[in-house]
């Protein structure tokens, strides 16, 4: 039994002794791995980059709305603002800018529509809608006019008279202004509502010719009719 034992770790050392070792990695082999690894280290990585955002002159995906440019729009604005009223009632364009600057300060003012065809007959009967400077006042013709009158010191849309305290030349040779003052006499007339046309602007002017105004008012209130 003892002869069994010994001859069986006999036979174990005996492998043993006949198994070649496994040789131990050099240190060239553990120097070339880790050069692998630093230029591989993407292989060993638990995160990846972010992405990158697209530049700024990608291609847009077809279908996709692209931003208009703002100053195209800008021009666009600027075209429709710039669009003059089309004349009517046999007046030219001059006269028909004119009209529409006296019916646009009547609508700031809150004019009832009735006194914006007050305001443009009585402008057609006493400048014919146009700007006039006066022939006896020199400092008007060198002021922007379309045209010159010669009744006494009147100028402007409604021939106002410095004089009279309606303003003064310059001041009265714009139009917006004197369309303005005319408006403000016109509201401060008790019932001038209830007048006709030529009464009220009469009330205002307080004209030699007082009936002269109703001629005008078929035409007035066509352009009222347009420029509202």
């Amino acid at each position: 039994m003892l002869a069994c034992c010994l001859g069986a770790a006999v036979l174990v050392e005996t492998r043993a002794a006949t198994t070649p070792a496994q040789p131990a990695p050099s240190a060239s082999l553990l120097a070339e791995r880790a050069a692998d690894i630093e230029r591989d280290p993407a292989s060993r990585a638990t995160e990846r980059a972010p992405a990158q955002a697209p530049s700024a002159t990608a291609t847009p995906t077809p279908g996709q709305p692209t931003a208009r440019p703002t100053v195209a729009r800008t021009q666009m604005t600027r075209a429709k603002r710039s669009v003059r009223p089309s004349p009517v009632a046999g007046l030219t364009q001059a006269q028909m800018d004119n009209a529409h600057t006296i019916v646009q300060v009547g609508l700031k003012m809150a004019v009832p529509r009735r006194g914006l065809v007050v305001a443009i007959a009585t402008s057609m009967q006493e400048s014919n809608l146009y700007n006039l400077a006066s022939g006896v006042l020199p400092e008007s013709l060198d002021l922007p006019n379309q045209g010159v009158g010669y009744d006494h010191d009147s100028v402007g849309l409604f021939q106002q008279r410095p004089s009279s305290g309606w303003g003064t030349v310059a001041d009265l040779m714009r139009p917006a202004y004197a369309a303005e003052r005319f408006y403000e006499a016109l509201l401060a007339i008790p019932g001038w509502q209830d007048m006709s046309v030529t009464g009220a602007a009469q009330a205002v002017q307080i004209s030699a010719f007082p009936d002269a105004y109703a001629q005008h008012e078929g035409r007035a209130t066509t352009v009222v009719g347009a420029l509202v």
